[in-house]
C-alpha cells in the first residue's frame, strides 16, 4: 500500500474512534438525564455494542494507518511528536481498558436487570459517575493526540 493509503486508513480510523467516543458520551449522559430505566438500559446495552464495533474497529484501523504510513514512509518514531503521540494512545488505551470496560461491563450486568423497568440501583449511579469522569480523561488524551498529530511540536 502507498503512503496515502495508509493516511487514508489512519484517518478513516481517527474519525470512528473520535466519533464513537465523543457521541458515546453525549448519548450516554442524555439517556441518564430521563432516568427512565427502559431508556438507560437500552443506551448501556448498544454503547457496550458500539465501543466494540466503532472504538476497537477505529483504534485497529488507526494503528495499522498509522505504522504503515512509518514504515512506507521511513519515519522515525523517535521523533517527539510521533513519541507523543503514541504515548498518549497508549495512555488512553490503557483507561480504557483498565477501567471504562471494567465499568461498563459492570453497568451493563446491573442494566440487565431492570431494562424491562424497576428502579436504577444506586450502585448504577456511583458506576456511572466514575465512567464519566475516566471517560473525559480518555477522551481529552486522543484530543490532545490529534493536536500533537496535526502541529508535530
Amino acid at each position: 500500500m502507498s503512503y496515502a493509503a495508509f493516511k487514508i486508513v489512519h484517518v478513516f480510523g481517527v474519525v470512528l474512534f473520535l466519533g464513537n467516543i465523543i457521541v458515546t458520551a453525549m448519548w450516554k449522559a442524555l439517556a441518564d438525564q430521563t432516568k427512565d430505566p427502559r431508556i438507560v438500559a437500552f443506551a448501556q446495552r448498544l454503547i457496550t455494542r458500539t465501543d466494540w464495533v466503532f472504538t476497537l474497529g477505529g483504534i485497529v484501523m488507526l494503528v495499522i494507518g498509522a505504522y504503515g504510513m512509518v514504515f512506507v514512509g521511513g519515519l522515525d518514531l523517535r521523533q517527539s511528536w510521533l513519541m507523543w503521540g503514541q504515548g498518549l494512545l497508549a495512555a488512553s488505551g490503557v483507561v480504557w481498558v483498565a477501567v471504562l470496560l471494567p465499568v461498563q461491563t459492570a453497568q451493563s450486568k446491573l442494566a440487565r436487570g431492570f431494562a424491562a423497568g424497576g428502579e436504577i440501583p444506586k450502585h448504577y449511579w456511583e458506576l456511572n459517575r466514575r465512567w464519566m469522569i475516566w471517560g473525559t480523561i480518555a477522551t481529552v488524551l486522543p484530543l490532545a493526540n490529534l493536536y500533537v498529530m496535526i502541529i508535530k511540536p
